[in-house]
C-alpha cells in the first residue's frame, strides 16, 4: 500500500533510509501516536500535585477504577491503549467479533461518544456500566457509576493549547 504512492515512498525512504517493512511501519505509526498526547487535564495537573485539581468524587471514581481492575487494563500515560484483550469475558458486551479488542485509550473519553467497537454505548455512564459487567462481572451502582464517570472527564486535556472537545454531530 504505501509503494503505491511514491511520494509516500519516497518520503518513508527518506525518513528510514530503506524501503517500508514492518518494523518500520509499526515505528513510525507508534512515533504519530506519541504526537497525540493531549495533557494538560485536570487529572494530570493532580498527579502533578495540584491538590485542588480533582474533587472528592472524582478522586472518589480513580479509586474505585484502580479498586475494581480497571487499571489492569487502562494504565500507563494513556490509560490505556497499549495492549489487546479478550472482550466479554463474564457477560456480552457490545458486538461479539471481533473477540480480542485493542484496549482503548481514555484519553479525552469524554469526546468520543459513542462508546465501543461498535457505537453501542450512547453515554459514558452506560459504556462504565457494561465495562463493569462484561469485563469485570461487578454490577456498579448509579453512585459509583457517576464517581467514575467524574473521574473519566478529567483526563480530557488540550490540544495546541486548546481544550478537546466533542466533535460537532
Amino acid at each position: 500500500m504505501l509503494n503505491a504512492d511514491p511520494d509516500m515512498a519516497a518520503r518513508f525512504r527518506d525518513a528510514y533510509g530503506h524501503a517500508a517493512d514492518r518494523a518500520s511501519l509499526l515505528d513510525a505509526i507508534a512515533t504519530y501516536e506519541r504526537l497525540l498526547l493531549t495533557p494538560g487535564g485536570r487529572f494530570d495537573r493532580w498527579l502533578g500535585g495540584d491538590t485542588a485539581a480533582l474533587t472528592a468524587e472524582e478522586q472518589n471514581g480513580y479509586a474505585l477504577f484502580k479498586s475494581l481492575g480497571c487499571i489492569a487494563c487502562h494504565q500507563g500515560v494513556n490509560v490505556g491503549g497499549n495492549l489487546y484483550q479478550r472482550h466479554a469475558i463474564f457477560h456480552p458486551l457490545a458486538s461479539p467479533k471481533p473477540e480480542i479488542l485493542r484496549v482503548p485509550s481514555l484519553r479525552n473519553v469524554a469526546t468520543t461518544a459513542p462508546y465501543f467497537h461498535d457505537g453501542s454505548a450512547a453515554t459514558l455512564g452506560d459504556a462504565v456500566r457494561k465495562m463493569a459487567a462484561a469485563q469485570l462481572d461487578q454490577d456498579l451502582s448509579d453512585q459509583q457509576v457517576q464517581a467514575i464517570t467524574a473521574f473519566l472527564q478529567t483526563l480530557t486535556g488540550t490540544y495546541r493549547g486548546a481544550p478537546v472537545v466533542a466533535p460537532p454531530r
